[in-house]
């Protein structure tokens, strides 16, 4: 698969994190850790992780090939892998296939096993704009909505208390993953990045122009497993939740 830039990363604030990149196939990770527990080795430990979930995932598949084609919720059999299980469980609260939750599902995973095993006091992991996130400090972040205005001019302000998070983004206009939406972005916050990564992906579908942004929020509003959203289409915007609007230059 062909490398894509990740130009969106230059818009990070690392807050004194060290980061460092992993890639394999299609996943591309951006890890940040605070400077006081970063090791070199950590490096080598996320490459590891990351190739064996991916040929976890990808052994299971061989089983049960409808798990990776599946567009509508899929139970995984009962010798799946755990990763397996959680993207299948997934996908039944969200009501669409289970792999729109590979990519959060892999950043979460990363960084529990990060703070299990190094005891970081911060950590994030970012997989093709799906974040895992457990920090010490506020975080403001913005949306990337490619070509629209508002593209890294809103987002939300999340307060460090309320971490760990899953913060992920869908687009039906930016990047390779399967939309059947229009929306240049979809940004869903959940208390688990799995599951904030399925229903950015679920809600995206249903934005096919300006006047669905604020019907998909009115569902978003009665949805107790969102935390807050933001919908980007053109030059407008919709948003719902518990977090601040944040403006940015």
């Amino acid at each position: 698969m062909e490398y894509k830039e990740r130009t969106y990363r230059e818009s990070f604030s690392s807050d004194g994190r060290k980061s460092f990149c992993v890639r394999f196939l299609e996943s591309d990770l951006l890890v940040e850790v605070d400077e006081a527990s970063y090791r070199p080795e950590m490096n080598d430990c996320v490459m590891d992780w990351l190739v064996g979930l991916r040929r976890l995932v990808d052994a299971y598949i061989l089983i049960d090939p409808s798990f990776r084609t599946s567009l509508v919720p899929h139970d995984a059999m009962p010798c799946a892998p755990d990763i397996v299980k959680r993207m299948s469980k997934v996908s039944n609260r969200t009501g669409i296939g289970p792999m729109s939750a590979v990519a959060g599902a892999f950043a979460e995973y990363v960084a529990l096993r990060l703070k299990e095993t190094c005891t970081c006091s911060d950590v994030l992991v970012e997989n093709g704009g799906d974040i895992y996130a457990d920090l010490t400090s506020d975080m403001d972040i913005s949306v990337f909505a490619g070509q629209s205005p508002l593209s890294g001019k809103v987002g939300l302000h999340i307060p460090a208390g309320d971490f760990p998070l899953g913060i992920c983004t869908s687009s039906g206009t930016v990047g390779p993953s399967l939309s059947f939406g229009c929306a240049d972005a979809m940004m869903v916050v959940c208390r688990d990045a799995a599951l904030a990564d399925s229903y950015a992906t679920a809600l995206a579908n249903k934005v096919h122009g300006v006047n669905d942004l604020q019907p998909v929020m009115d569902s978003v509003s009665e949805n107790d497993d969102i935390l807050s959203a933001i919908a980007v289409k053109d030059d407008r915007m919709a948003m719902c939740g518990r977090y601040e609007l944040r403006l940015f230059k």
